[in-house]
């Protein structure tokens, strides 16, 4: 295996304070909180015929310590915080050294410009301009931070809401709506922008992204040179449920592959809490793959800058896989379809307010930069011309024509293709004049 070496324990033992013994609910067995104990006897294995029920784990003590703060408990990885301050860290300061007034209020630009055109998409949707839009109100600092870490010759692999990563990889906004308006399936070019088109199934993308980091390394892309590669994939906590991202961490892990796994912990799997997905952390999954997880801030943009590009580096020098869970929040639906006051509560969402990734950011160029109102009024203007352009490029697309649905199926000729095509323009050209 290439970089660091990683070593897998084997079975630990009991440990002297396991405590006294407990049923095991599906056998009746008894030991010390069920490991170490010596095998029961056959005839204790049938259950317990008893009229009383036994105790039952209440949900506190099923995830307990997985939410035990809302702010993402003590390993988060945080570098500004919640009301502008900015935070020492020896580990990552490193990476975010060259973060001087002027990068950093480029990163406020790239925040406020893609808040700007999302919200512009949610009003299209409302007015029947997009099919659907999927909003990513709250994890703007999450995708920014991480696409501004890459390198141009690194790949990203995006599910459906990567608007903010997108963007940092140099894909204009209008580019997007072909997907949401049903025109096609994206039109930009993933090889000269580094950025995948959207994944659709839930965690696919998660294979595809380790299938193209075991190619950059087979095609010795991993090392110390400049040119070294890495792979990101980008998916929520809700796909961490999925066969897909689980079946990719595994050959991640085998190969030493160089991705970066980033997941974006918003809470909420349509309308399942995280709590329903899992009894750790998210990244202390990677541990169970053997390789490195880590938990950032993913409402502060410096602090997933930074750790987006350690493990980044990491996977360009053959230390990778790395997870990498960022803990933010969707502060709107899931989807323009979906309706999220029917499954969470609005005191939730005013606390999350309170940890809004652009706020922070401005708040630390006024208080501790001496950065001028004037700087704020312009990046409003040109994000309010963003979202104009946005919209009039909506409004102005055409409609596609109706054997649009049969081109670029194949890369050649299908008779069965060319067949159906001819009978759905019959089937439509019997309803000219009626």
């Amino acid at each position: 295996m290439s970089g660091k070496s990683r070593t897998c324990a084997g079975p630990h033992p009991a440990p002297a304070h396991a405590g006294p013994a407990v049923p095991c609910p599906a056998t009746n067995r008894t030991g010390p909180n069920q490991r170490g104990a010596p095998v029961s006897a056959p005839q204790d294995w049938t259950p317990s015929t008893s009229s009383t029920p036994s105790p039952r784990p209440g949900p506190d003590h099923v995830v307990a310590g997985l939410k035990g703060t809302d702010e993402g408990g003590a390993d988060l990885v945080q570098l500004l915080t919640p009301e502008g301050e900015r935070v020492p860290d020896p580990r990552f300061d490193p990476y975010a050294a060259d973060i001087d007034v002027e990068a950093l209020k480029e990163l406020y630009r790239d925040l406020v410009l893609v808040r700007r055109f999302d919200r512009e998409g949610n009003a299209l949707q409302r007015q029947g301009q997009l099919g659907i839009w999927v909003p990513l109100l709250g994890q703007e600092a999450a995708q920014i931070g991480a696409g501004r870490a890459m390198a141009p010759q690194d790949m990203a692999f995006p599910s459906y809401r990567e608007h903010g990563v997108a963007w940092a990889r140099g894909v204009d906004p209008t580019e997007l709506l072909g997907i949401f308006r049903g025109t096609d399936h994206g039109s930009w070019d993933p090889k000269s922008t580094g950025f995948h088109l959207y994944t659709i199934v839930i965690g696919n993308q998660c294979l595809n992204a380790t299938g193209y980091a075991m190619g950059q390394k087979f095609e010795g892309k991993v090392g110390d040179g400049p040119d070294s590669e890495a792979t990101i994939c980008f998916f929520g906590d809700g796909a961490t449920s999925q066969g897909d991202v689980h079946e990719g961490f595994v050959w991640a892990a085998v190969y030493d592959a160089p991705v970066v796994f980033y997941c974006q912990n918003n809470q909420w799997a349509i309308s399942e809490p995280t709590e329903r997905q899992t009894r750790v952390p998210l990244y202390k999954r990677a541990q169970g793959y053997g390789f490195d997880g880590i938990r950032v801030d993913g409402n502060d943009v410096l602090a997933c800058l930074a750790v987006t590009r350690w493990a980044l580096e990491e996977c360009r020098t053959g230390n990778g896989p790395v997870l990498i869970e960022a803990f933010t929040y969707r502060m709107d639906a899931h989807t323009t379809s979906d309706d999220p006051t029917r499954y969470r509560l609005a005191d939730e969402l005013e606390l999350w307010k309170l940890k809004d990734p652009i706020e922070r950011v401005r708040v630390h160029l006024v208080r501790s930069l001496g950065v001028e109102p004037e700087f704020f009024g312009e990046v409003q203007a040109e994000s309010d011309a963003l979202a104009a352009r946005f919209r009039q490029h909506c409004v102005d697309m055409p409609a596609p024509a109706p054997d649009r649905m049969f081109s670029e199926v194949y890369a050649e000729g299908s008779p069965a293709v060319d067949a159906q095509r001819e009978a759905f323009l019959a089937y439509h050209s019997s309803f000219e004049g009626v």
